[in-house]
């Protein structure tokens, strides 16, 4: 049975198992700039996906943030300049008129090959110039890339372990890609490192790094360049960019001057702007209501297929196949 659009997205934004801790609260109309996903806990406070949510669940398990499901193009992501931080659909200027952002179909790929999102309680310090890369953070929260066999919906909070880790340099800037598991997939048990991501998923990693480099040329007309040559680095190295961005969204944390990023919270006391439960619940309620019905059709445009220069490497056959690969 075909789904129309509007039953896809409304699948995609709705549906899914959400951790029991958490549920998404949706305010004015898909696809417009009116539209805006908020957290709320179990007590049905709203909370802040990026301050409000612990990074860590315990030794080795995350809580990473889904904005961007598996094979969509929506590009959303939790916004920094909104109290509360609400997931939000990025925006473009096209001809001149600001409007909602979705991201090209680049072959073979339909949209985010992953579960794509990000996770709470880490910045990417501008200012912190990174000695791996030799470039300051790109001022966002670290991104996660999921890639159980679940497809998510937006606002889903995942239990993730993590893999590795790609050094994206997006002009001029450090854009760390973190590769992770859902911890109930089925395969968690068999991947503990990014070596293991090529000895069970043959060609994900080389395909992932391809996607990276290639996915803004379209529109953009440049590719993104990568630290370390390309290369992935493990888990261990990824664990300690993410104590370190946490350390840094400590620091943003506790900023007694209003900046730009909006830090209110409704958990941290003693941040400068925590707030109680009445004020979190009146900046969710000036929003106004939700109305799917009024969801416009995605662009023409999305139909489309780009095809640029490939990049693609790395060996696709599994290590341990790697002689039959070689024979082939």
């Amino acid at each position: 049975m075909m789904l129309s659009s509007g039953l896809f997205l409304f699948f995609l934004l709705h549906c899914g198992v959400q951790a029991k801790e958490f549920r998404v609260v949706h305010k004015g109309i898909p696809g417009t700039l009116t539209h805006r996903i908020y957290l709320k806990n179990s007590e049905g406070v709203p909370i802040s996906p990026f301050h409000d949510i612990p990074l860590k669940v315990r030794d080795g398990v995350y809580n990473m943030i889904v904005e961007i499901p598996r094979w969509t193009n929506a590009k959303y992501e939790t916004t920094k300049e909104v109290e509360l931080n609400p997931i939000i659909q990025d925006t473009k200027l096209y001809d001149g008129v600001r409007t909602v952002r979705y991201v090209d179909n680049i072959f073979p790929y339909h949209g985010y090959m992953w579960n794509y999102g990000a996770f709470p309680q880490t910045w990417e310090d501008p200012d912190f110039i990174d000695p791996h890369t030799g470039v300051g953070g790109d001022n966002d929260p670290v991104d996660v890339i999921e890639i159980g066999k679940h497809v998510g919906f937006v606002g889903e909070v995942k239990q993730v372990k993590v893999l590795g880790v790609l050094a994206l340099l997006d002009k001029d800037e450090t854009d760390w890609k973190v590769m992770v598991i859902d911890i109930n997939d089925p395969l968690a048990p068999f991947l503990n490192d990014i070596e293991d991501v090529q000895n069970e998923l043959p060609g994900l990693l080389a395909a992932s790094r391809d996607f990276f480099r290639n996915y803004k040329f379209p529109q953009s007309g440049r590719y993104n360049t990568f630290g370390f040559d390309g290369k992935w680095q493990g888990r261990d190295f990824t664990e300690n960019i993410l104590e370190e961005t946490h350390g840094k969204w400590k620091e943003l944390l506790d900023r007694k001057e209003k900046g730009k990023i909006m830090t209110e919270n409704v958990t941290n006391k003693n941040s400068p702007f925590y707030i109680k439960s009445k004020e979190a619940q009146k900046l969710v309620r000036n929003n106004p209501d939700y109305e799917p019905d009024k969801s416009p059709d995605p662009p023409a445009s999305l139909q489309r297929v780009h095809h640029v220069t490939r990049s693609v490497s790395e060996p696709v056959c599994a290590a341990k196949d790697q002689a039959v690969c070689e024979a082939a």
